[in-house]
């Protein structure tokens, strides 16, 4: 079969021509319609010393939509023609960027009534934003929040996601050329970084009493911004580097709560953690399907494209979100 594989040894992707991989006792093989294209696959450089003897060949691309073609010996709830739509492990090969791909049937959720380019362009970012913003920061329960690259791929989910639950106060940050569109998928007070001061703009916003929730979907200190935005004993989720309370203002005597969060540690959580992701896609993809949430800046490639378009997200030369199509 044809798939875009990695050299570890280059730090290169490349098309070529692999064995049809078998499903194991639990897994499934899904052939895939559609695979979203996202950091975290590009930038495989940065984590692959992460998986133990790494060999050329592999396969990444984490968010699959597609058919099962073949169920392990021990899969239950799972047939074959069923459409599927999953978040894979990036610590296994056999992801999507591939003719068909090998996943645990237990990350399975059933197909969403969407075209499967739509589909697979939500899991990593859209199911990030769901689990961050209403399972960790009780978002629902709350009338502010900030969100720290509203016009990134978790960051315009967020809004959105902000908006469904009718916050009085979304506040999201981004460059002058994304104001308006941060603004049309709901933010009611779009902050230019760099044009405003964030902080003083949270604080007139809010008549000097912070935001009650604040989500980090940036890094590079943004999270001091977060942190230091937020009201009394109100909660911040890093989604890039790790918390660091030291270095924020009077987090002790302000009672602030701190969280961290990675979507793929489920896969390393067992049962539980399985389910809370699948659980977060299908809550998710109600949204999608239903027209609450849409999918902004949806780009299509080929197969034979995913390289180079693997190579210019690396580069960071891309806007909206790429998914491959079959």
């Amino acid at each position: 079969m044809k798939a875009v594989t990695f050299d570890p040894r280059s730090d290169t992707f490349q098309l070529e021509d692999v064995p049809r991989p078998r499903p194991g006792p639990t897994d499934v093989l899904v052939e895939v319609e559609a695979c979203g294209l996202n950091p975290v696959d590009a930038k495989i450089v940065g984590w692959k010393s992460l998986v133990p003897d790494m060999q050329p060949g592999w396969v990444t691309g984490l968010d699959v939509a597609g058919r099962v073609v073949e169920v392990g010996t021990e899969v239950s709830g799972w047939s074959v023609g069923d459409r599927v739509l999953c978040h894979g492990n990036m610590f296994r090969s056999h992801g999507g960027f591939a003719e068909v791909t090998v996943q645990d049937a237990a990350i399975l959720l059933p197909h969403p009534h969407l075209e499967p380019h739509v589909a697979a362009a939500t899991p990593c970012a859209g199911w990030t934003a769901w689990r961050a913003l209403v399972d960790r920061l009780r978002l629902p329960e709350h009338g502010s929040v900030l969100i720290l690259g509203g016009s990134g791929g978790v960051g315009s989910f967020a809004v959105q996601i902000a908006r469904h639950f009718g916050l009085q106060h979304i506040l999201a940050t981004c460059s002058t050329g994304n104001v308006d569109f941060v603004r049309s998928l709901g933010a009611t007070h779009v902050l230019d970084y760099s044009t405003e001061d964030v902080l003083e703009r949270v604080r007139e916003i809010t008549g000097g009493l912070g935001v009650a929730i604040a989500l980090d979907a940036v890094g590079r200190d943004n999270d001091i911004i977060a942190a230091d935005a937020l009201g009394f004993e109100g909660q911040m989720l890093e989604l890039v580097d790790l918390v660091r309370p030291e270095a924020y203002d009077d987090a002790f005597g302000r009672g602030l709560g701190f969280h961290q969060f990675t979507l793929g540690g489920a896969h390393r959580a067992g049962p539980a953690g399985k389910a809370a992701l699948t659980a977060a896609g299908r809550s998710f993809s109600r949204l999608v399907a239903g027209g609450e949430i849409t999918v902004p800046r949806l780009k299509s490639v080929t197969l034979d494209e995913v390289p180079e378009a693997l190579d210019e997200i690396r580069a960071g030369h891309t806007v909206g979100k790429v998914v491959m199509a079959l």
